[in-house]
């Protein structure tokens, strides 16, 4: 209800919908305030309204063109940046800006990643995005370090990596203020396992990456994590930007890949594809897809500052980063994250051969999941956030609803 009890505008979205990761034809999604009410054949609606005490002349409409799709507002929980500005060293207006413009382009739930860096600026950016977490701008805090491989590092900054500390650990959970979401780690170092039980206890997902771990090592860890996320249904471990910052897999030394992709396989961990052509093939996006099932996989973006921008310098965290038709790299030549989109990733998955649903899926229920967000996020169902993309034909956006506001439209 809006002041002076009088009922809340209501919108409806009439055509094609992604309802419960199915594209149905003649659907109805109705909105009101910040919330979906309704989602579901278009038969059904004129019941529904009738239940609120209005009808759809009383409704503002929104007829989709045929082509058109209605879909949930995309999650991610990988991404760096954008449009100019590198999270793990801006301030609060700064990254306000850049997330209102990355809500824009069709990711309306994200994480903010943050880079290994010095402790006092990890601290520093926690503080930060706990704030903006606190606001809504963005879903919480995923720390991609600083416990990680040396020998896996990247683009992360050797001087930063650090053995697992369970004093910094707690300070860095703390200064999270209960957003810290999710946390890249290598399994083999020691101390890992106490890591990850302190993080589940926290109900922080532990996310196996940058490691050179053995595949036995890497699956005991990944078991390790499940079995202390069990409290939180549906929780599951996650690994960072599978393939990436990892030892390719060799016949007689499997490695944290073979482990990883076993347990996707058996639901016991969701796996990052940054399916943007530059990290992955995308013959290896359409295998993955195949072999692990879109209920195991969530896209990320791995995005950094120059994501939405032209070729250029950018920074990451401490790094000095160079973007070349599209790549960014550091002076060594290792990619420092991606540039692309979470709607470049889903066009890219379904040009690669994966069917459209499953790249939404794993574009929106899965990533809503990963962050214990399931009915929240990510989906197009009565109760859910009024997150809604209207998609043209070719997957292009056409407007956006964030949190029932339409914020952008082509």
């Amino acid at each position: 209800m809006i002041p002076g009890g009088l009922p809340e505008p209501v919108t409806v979205l009439r055509g094609t919908a992604l309802l419960d990761s199915r594209l149905v034809a003649d659907s109805a999604v109705a909105v009101a305030g910040s919330e979906i009410f309704y989602a579901g054949p278009r038969a059904g609606l004129a019941r529904v309204l009738a239940d609120r005490g209005t009808d759809v002349d009383g409704a503002a409409l929104l007829d989709l063109a045929p082509g058109q799709i209605a879909v949930p507002g995309l999650v991610d929980v990988h991404t760096h940046g954008g449009y100019g500005t590198d999270f793990p060293s801006a301030d609060a207006a700064s990254a306000r800006k850049a997330v209102h413009r990355m809500h824009a382009a069709g990711t309306t739930t994200l994480l903010a990643s943050l880079v290994t860096a010095a402790p006092a600026d990890l601290l520093a950016g926690m503080e930060v995005f706990a704030g903006l977490a606190e606001t809504g701008d963005v879903a919480g805090i995923h720390l991609e370090g600083p416990f990680l491989s040396a020998a896996r590092c990247g683009a992360q900054d050797p001087r930063w990596l650090l053995t697992p500390d369970p004093v910094f650990a707690q300070a860095l959970i703390t200064a999270g203020r209960g957003y810290l979401r999710t946390m890249t780690y290598a399994p083999e170092l020691p101390g890992a396992d106490d890591l990850v039980d302190l993080l589940a206890a926290h109900s922080v997902v532990p996310s196996m990456g940058h490691t050179a771990a053995a595949a036995q090592d890497a699956a005991a860890s990944l078991a390790r994590a499940a079995a202390g996320l069990r409290p939180r249904p549906g929780a599951v471990p996650t690994v960072t930007h599978l393939f990436n910052g990892m030892d390719p897999i060799h016949h007689r030394s499997p490695g944290a890949v073979t482990a990883a992709l076993r347990a996707a396989r058996a639901g016991a961990a969701v796996v990052e594809l940054i399916a943007d052509n530059t990290h992955l093939d995308p013959y290896l996006v359409g295998s993955m897809f195949e072999l692990l099932g879109a209920d195991n996989i969530t896209l990320v973006t791995d995005a950094m500052a120059a994501a939405g921008l032209s070729d250029g310098k950018y920074r990451l965290g401490p790094a000095d980063v160079e973007v070349r038709n599209g790549v960014a790299r550091l002076e060594s030549g290792a990619i420092a994250g991606g540039t692309a989109s979470m709607l470049d990733l889903v066009r890219n998955a379904v040009a690669a051969g994966v069917p459209v649903e499953d790249a939404l899926h794993s574009a929106t229920e899965v990533p809503a999941r990963v962050l214990g967000m399931s009915g929240d996020a990510g989906t197009l169902s009565a109760g859910a956030r009024a997150d809604i993309l209207v998609l043209d034909p070719d997957l292009h956006l056409n407007r956006v609803l964030r949190r029932g506001v339409w914020i952008a439209e082509a």
